[in-house]
C-alpha cells in the first residue's frame, strides 16, 4: 500500500492554514517528497509521520514557492539521526540552485545525491519507480509519476511440484535465482501473472500539454494544480503558465484516473468550494486540497 500527505496545497506565498506546494508519499517505511515550499516541515510535524525514513525529494522546477523549504528540512533530517544519502532529482540546474540554498545547511551528516533532468526517463529511488514530463511554464518544470511495483502471486503448487524446499520459497518471490543439487531455478517458474500495482501522478505549473493525459493515464490519484477555480480567470491562467479547475478536470478525464486532487491554489482564491462544481461537472470524482488531506492507497485483489 502507499499512504499519500498533501502538507501543502498553497500557490506564490503561504496563507494562514495553507501553507506552501509538497506531497509527500510512504511505502514500506520509506518516504518520497514532490516538491518542498515553506511550511512542509512544520506541517510534516503536525501530521506526525517523521523524517528520518525521506529517501527522495524531486522538484517539479525552482521557483521560490516549490523549494524554498528545502534548507530547514534538511537540516531536520539531519537531526534526526539519519546518515544515509539523500536523493535529489529536479531540472538541469539542481546541484547549482541547492549549494546556493543549502549555504545555511552545511555539514548536514548525509550525502546529497543530485540527479538533474533534461527530458522525460524513468528513475528508481527505495522501491518508488518515478516517471518524468516535461510541462509548460515560466521555467524548465516537469510531472511527476510515481509507481508501486507489485510482485506476482506466487504459485506454491508449482515449487513444490519442482521439489524446492520451502525454505527457499522467499528468495524466489523476491526475485532471485537459486541453484539446488545443479539445478537452477527461476522466479518465472514459480512465478504467476504480474499484479497491478499503484500509481499516482502529480502536475502543478504549467498549461495543458498534449502528453499530460496519457502521463497520468490509469492513475489511482491525479494531484493536480488549480490555481483559479473561475472560469472567467482563463486569460491569466494562460498568461502565467498555469491551470484552472476545469482544464485540470478535462486531463483527469482524458487520463481516465481514479480520483483528482486539486492543489496550489493563488492566494486570490479564499474559497475553493465556491468552483469546486467547475471540476465535477467534468470529472465528478474531483476532490478539493487541503494541508495534510491523506490518504491510503492499497493494491487491487
Amino acid at each position: 500500500m502507499l499512504d499519500i500527505a498533501l502538507l501543502g496545497c498553497g500557490g506564490m506565498m503561504p496563507m494562514p492554514g495553507r501553507f506552501l506546494t509538497s506531497l509527500y508519499m510512504r511505502h514500506n517505511g520509506r518516504f518520497a517528497l514532490i516538491d518542498c515550499g515553506e511550511g512542509t516541515q512544520v506541517s510534516l510535524r503536525i501530521l506526525g509521520w517523521g523524517f528520518k525514513n525521506i529517501d527522495v525529494i524531486m522538484f517539479t522546477h525552482f521557483h521560490a514557492d516549490h523549494i524554498t523549504g528545502l534548507p530547514g528540512l534538511l537540516l531536520t533530517i539531519g537531526n534526526s539521526g539519519r546518515d544515509e544519502p539523500v536523493t535529489l532529482i529536479g531540472p538541469k540546474g539542481l546541484q547549482t540552485i541547492v549549494s546556493g540554498l543549502t549555504i545555511v545547511s552545511r555539514d548536514l551528516p548525509f550525502e546529497l545525491k543530485f540527479i538533474e533532468i533534461d527530458e522525460p526517463k524513468e528513475l528508481e529511488v527505495s522501491g518508488f519507480i518515478i516517471n518524468t514530463l516535461p510541462l509548460e511554464h515560466r521555467t524548465k518544470c516537469y510531472a511527476y509519476s510515481v509507481r508501486i511495483n507489485r510482485l506476482a502471486k506466487f504459485n506454491p503448487e508449482a515449487a513444490q511440484k519442482l521439489g524446492i524446499p520451502v525454505q527457499m520459497w522467499s528468495k524466489l518471490q523476491n526475485g532471485e535465482t537459486i541453484t539446488l543439487d545443479s539445478t537452477t531455478f527461476t522466479p518465472d517458474m514459480v512465478m504467476g501473472d504480474e499484479r497491478k500495482g499503484i500509481k499516482v501522478a502529480y502536475c502543478t505549473d504549467t498549461r495543458p500539454v498534449k502528453g499530460l493525459p496519457d502521463f497520468v493515464r490509469g492513475a489511482d490519484l491525479f494531484v493536480c494544480e488549480g490555481i483559479y477555480g473561475d472560469n472567467e480567470k482563463i486569460d491569466k491562467a494562460r498568461e502565467y503558465k498555469h491551470m484552472l479547475f476545469s482544464e485540470a478536470a478535462e486531463i483527469a478525464n482524458a487520463g481516465e484516473v481514479k480520483k483528482l486532487w486539486l492543489t496550489h491554489y493563488s492566494p486570490s482564491l479564499t474559497n475553493p468550494e465556491e468552483f469546486l462544481h467547475n471540476a465535477t461537472d467534468i470529472f465528478p470524482n474531483t476532490r478539493l486540497g487541503h494541508d495534510r488531506k491523506n490518504t491510503t492507497i492499497k493494491f487491487e485483489e
